[in-house]
C-alpha cells in the first residue's frame, strides 16, 4: 500500500517579481492597488433585519474583524463595501440605489441572509424584493437565516479573493 505524503497549504500567488538587483522587487501597479483595497475595505452596513444583528457581532471583539483590515464606515461616499443585511421591502429600494451610487468606484456588495438573498421567507409577499441583486449588482452572497458572524467573516475573506483575482485578470473594479 502507496501512502501518499500532502502538500499541506500553498501559498498564494505572490504579486511581487524579485529583479536582477538585491532589495528590489517589482509589481505591476494594478495588483498594488488590489491589494491595498483589499486590506481596507469599508463597508457601508445596511441592516435591515435580524441579520443586522448577526453583523453587528461580527464587528465586535470575539470576532475582531478589524485584523482583516475592515472597518466599519457610516458614510456611503467613502465606504467600498455595502453589506446588505435583512429584508429588503420595496419601500426601501430607492435608498438602496441612492446609496450605492454615493459610493465611489470600486466598490463592491455583500448580500447578507436568505432575505437579502433571495426574498426568504417573505418571497411570495407583495412588499419584498425577491434579493437586493434585482436593484444592484452583488459580488457575495451569504447564505442563512440569520447567517452566522463567520458566515459573513467568509463572505469578507472570499471578496477580498475576488479582489485580487480580478486585479490579476485585468478586470479592476
Amino acid at each position: 500500500m502507496e501512502i501518499e505524503v500532502g502538500r499541506g497549504n500553498t501559498p498564494a500567488q505572490s504579486p511581487f517579481q524579485r529583479s536582477g538587483v538585491p532589495g528590489v522587487i517589482t509589481a505591476q501597479s494594478d495588483q498594488l492597488l488590489a491589494m491595498a483595497r483589499r486590506s481596507s475595505l469599508w463597508p457601508l452596513t445596511f441592516g435591515l433585519a435580524c441579520c443586522a444583528i448577526e453583523m453587528i457581532s461580527t464587528y465586535m471583539s470575539h470576532h475582531d474583524v478589524d485584523r482583516f483590515g475592515i472597518v466599519t464606515w457610516p458614510s456611503p461616499r467613502q465606504s467600498d463595501v455595502m453589506i446588505v443585511a435583512g429584508t429588503v421591502v420595496k419601500k426601501m429600494a430607492e435608498p438602496i440605489k441612492l446609496l450605492y451610487e454615493q459610493m465611489p468606484d470600486p466598490k463592491w456588495v455583500i448580500a447578507m441572509g436568505s432575505c437579502a438573498t433571495n426574498g426568504g421567507p417573505y418571497y411570495r409577499s407583495y412588499s419584498v424584493v425577491m434579493g437586493v441583486d434585482h436593484l444592484i449588482p452583488v459580488d457575495i452572497y451569504v447564505p442563512g437565516c440569520p447567517p452566522r458572524p463567520e458566515a459573513l467573516m467568509d463572505g469578507f475573506l472570499k471578496l477580498q479573493e475576488k479582489i485580487q483575482t480580478d486585479a490579476r485578470e485585468g478586470k479592476v473594479g
